[in-house]
């Protein structure tokens, strides 16, 4: 499950979204399409009012935040199946009072070269998602027809 504090994410893994409001878009079809979300009918999107609705709502196990403040760099985490990728938007990352209610241990980080601020949210969400499917050996991949 991939949660968005803000902002978007893929479908191609069969991940669920959650999006958590305020967005930094809207949810409008046609605004969608042309951004190129054109799958997202596909997709099993549910929106949050806020960060805590979402957690009385869906009481996740585990929350892995995406940060360039974190410690731990993902690829040191043993993904498990229902841990929360958690990002927040690309401008600002995560609200700290988020980052910061979480333990050192969840805090994650994705190598960057020194000097640069953050990588781009779509690649970040990319890099992270499919890092946590292949550590679950791609479950549900249906496979390349024959």
């Amino acid at each position: 499950m991939l949660s968005n504090f803000k902002n978007w994410i893929i479908e191609n893994t069969g991940f669920q979204l959650h999006l958590i409001h305020p967005l930094g878009f809207s949810m409008d079809d046609k605004l969608l399409r042309r951004a190129g979300l054109d799958y997202h009918e596909w997709a099993q999107v549910r929106e949050y009012p806020n960060f805590d609705a979402y957690l009385a709502t869906q009481a996740p196990r585990r929350i892995l935040a995406f940060s360039t403040k974190g410690s731990i760099c993902y690829t040191k985490v043993c993904f498990q199946l229902g841990d929360v990728l958690l990002f927040g938007p690309e401008t600002r990352g995560l609200p700290a009072a988020i980052l910061y209610s979480l333990p050192l241990d969840q805090r994650l980080f994705l190598p960057m070269q020194p000097h640069n601020r953050s990588l781009n949210l779509s690649n970040a969400v990319a890099i992270a998602a499919f890092e946590a499917w292949r550590q679950l050996d791609f479950m549900h991949f249906v496979g390349l027809p024959s």
